[in-house]
């Protein structure tokens, strides 16, 4: 019989702030079995298993973020609408670095499809409108954008920029001044 108050969303937070604060890889059923003081099989009527528990933790990274985005990009355009659209992604991953390490679990398709993966995409498609990019070019931005933010953000987590004299602030500041030149300027083909 199942644990009274366990049910599988309590289960997936649980697990989101376990990976925030061991990491994401450490996440398993077992770890957050000794979180609620019960045994395995007591979360095993809730989640399927460790993919099952962290594909509701990407699942949920991937909403959060979206939610924090959309509501940063609300009635913002051009570079205003790029730099916030950064400056969220990059302060999700900072403060919840388990929770974003989820977000970059492969996902499959129909689980794609279904959750708040498509809707960065979409944000993305939508701050892009302002520089006019037809595709595939608009397509070649999204993923310039993404390559962008996560390799800044996850250099910057592994402390590669702690032994440099330049302030991070600063270089992410030139980086979406770059950006935003390079999408107002997009080479032809």
């Amino acid at each position: 019989m199942a644990r009274v108050g366990l049910t599988a969303e309590r289960l997936t937070l649980a697990g989101a702030e376990l990976a925030d604060e061991v990491g994401f890889d450490k996440v398993t059923v077992s770890a957050l079995a000794r979180r609620f003081g019960v045994k395995d099989a007591s979360l095993y009527s809730h989640v399927k298993n460790s993919r099952d528990l962290k594909t509701r933790i990407a699942l949920l990274a991937l909403a959060e973020l979206a939610d924090r985005v959309a509501a940063a990009l609300a009635g913002r355009a051009g570079k205003d609408a790029l730099t916030a659209f950064a400056n969220a992604y990059r302060d999700y991953a900072r403060e919840h670095p388990g929770r974003y390490a989820a977000g970059q679990l492969e996902l499959d398709a129909e689980t794609i499809r279904a959750s708040a993966a498509g809707r960065h995409s979409r944000m993305t498609r939508a701050i892009l409108r302002g520089y006019d990019l037809a595709e595939p070019d608009e397509t070649d931005a999204v993923r310039l954008l993404g390559s962008t933010f996560h390799g800044y953000v996850t250099l910057e987590r592994a402390g590669s920029f702690q032994h440099t004299a330049r302030d991070t602030e600063d270089t992410w500041s030139r980086i979406l001044d770059a950006l935003d030149a390079l999408l107002r300027n997009w080479p032809a083909a």
